[in-house]
């Protein structure tokens, strides 16, 4: 069966939440580490799920579980521009 686009974001957020726990508390994580953990293959089909990944922090950060930041400071989904990373909320 087919995983749903909602099941991989779910899947994403679990794996965002895995990797910043096995991470010490102040750091983060780009977009492209989860997407590259939750990625089965060994190929470049990673880059797929970017898209998702980024979909999954927002909703982290959206329920206050995660932040979104980009040059170490946190952004809302509308300033969001270039690179990003993903921490633990402070």
């Amino acid at each position: 069966m087919a995983e749903t686009d909602r099941q991989l974001i779910q899947r994403l957020e679990q794996v965002i939440m895995n990797l910043l726990e096995r991470r010490a508390a102040t750091s983060s994580i780009c977009p492209s580490d989860a997407a590259r953990e939750a990625y089965e293959g060994d190929d470049e089909g990673w880059r797929a799920l970017m898209e998702p990944a980024r979909r999954a922090a927002w909703n982290l950060s959206a329920a206050g579980k995660a932040e979104v930041t980009r040059s170490g400071h946190p952004v809302t989904e509308a300033e969001a521009r270039g690179p990003l990373r993903i921490r633990r909320p402070r």
